[in-house]
């Protein structure tokens, strides 16, 4: 059975608040992990990303199942309870999120993951990038198009443009593993706001975490090239880690700001 060990950062930046959000659920069998970023003015942000977390946490400790099927029921069942909170008028009436989560089965060992927008996850194999999520986001797509380089998704003006996020009336473009993933021990992966992959390259990570005694310890290190590179008004950054190993846990469910 997996030992899936849990450490996260997440900082206001240069921002007035965090409009971050992330959080876990974990027990002996199914667990669930995800990361949320929020906007919208007047603090809609932050109510946004908190939402996205209470809801998808709240609704997967109920039915703790593992299947693709079911990452695409939380990302829409994420995207309801926002537009719901919406209704609401005010500070809500425009609020939207981005949001990754992971799933993974402790006893068989597999994973199945999905996201909304431009916040990742990676997975990282042998101190390598295995897998890396593409955004939804204009600049992707002009990637994807060949009109772009990869490059310009960290230095575009339009970065920041995303083609789908939570919050949406309309049906939402949403990406999803195709069918679960075995993993492996010393397998990482890494959950990250746009505020944390912006700053640190793929290779600096595939780096840092050579270097690093710990998931910690590589937290801290891509934190301090965050805080070196970031403008002073810089984003909200936030990033959950999950390492893989041998060994057992009790029943556990974190909400983080």
């Amino acid at each position: 059975m997996l030992e899936l060990q849990t450490c996260f950062r997440s900082r206001v930046g240069g921002r007035g608040r965090n409009e971050d959000a992330c959080g876990y659920w974990t027990s002996d069998g199914c667990c669930c992990w995800v990361v949320s970023d929020g906007a919208g003015g007047h603090g809609g942000g932050d109510v946004a990303s908190r939402l996205v977390v209470s809801t998808v946490l709240g609704a997967y400790a109920e039915d703790p199942v593992l299947a693709p099927e079911k990452v695409v029921s939380l990302l829409q069942e994420a995207n309801a309870a926002v537009v719901t909170r919406q209704a609401d008028g005010g500070v809500a009436a425009d609020m939207h999120a981005t949001i990754v989560l992971l799933l993974i089965d402790r006893g068989s060992g597999l994973a199945v993951w999905g996201h909304v927008g431009d916040t990742r996850i990676y997975l990282f194999r042998s101190g390598r990038v295995l897998y890396q999520t593409r955004d939804h986001s204009i600049v992707q797509t002009m990637v994807d198009a060949g009109y772009a380089s990869a490059e310009m998704i960290r230095r575009h003006p339009q970065r920041s443009l995303l083609t789908s996020a939570i919050g949406s009336s309309q049906a939402i473009e949403l990406s999803v593993s195709a069918e679960a993933l075995r993993l492996l021990p010393a397998d990482v992966l890494l959950l990250c706001t746009d505020g944390w992959w912006e700053h640190v390259e793929e290779g600096e990570m595939e780096g840092l975490l050579g270097a690093s005694t710990g998931a910690e310890s590589w937290l801290s290190a891509m934190e301090h090239l965050i805080r070196q590179r970031a403008p002073n008004e810089g984003d909200n950054y936030t990033a959950l880690c999950v390492t893989v190993a041998e060994g057992e846990e009790d029943e556990t469910t974190v909400i983080l700001p």
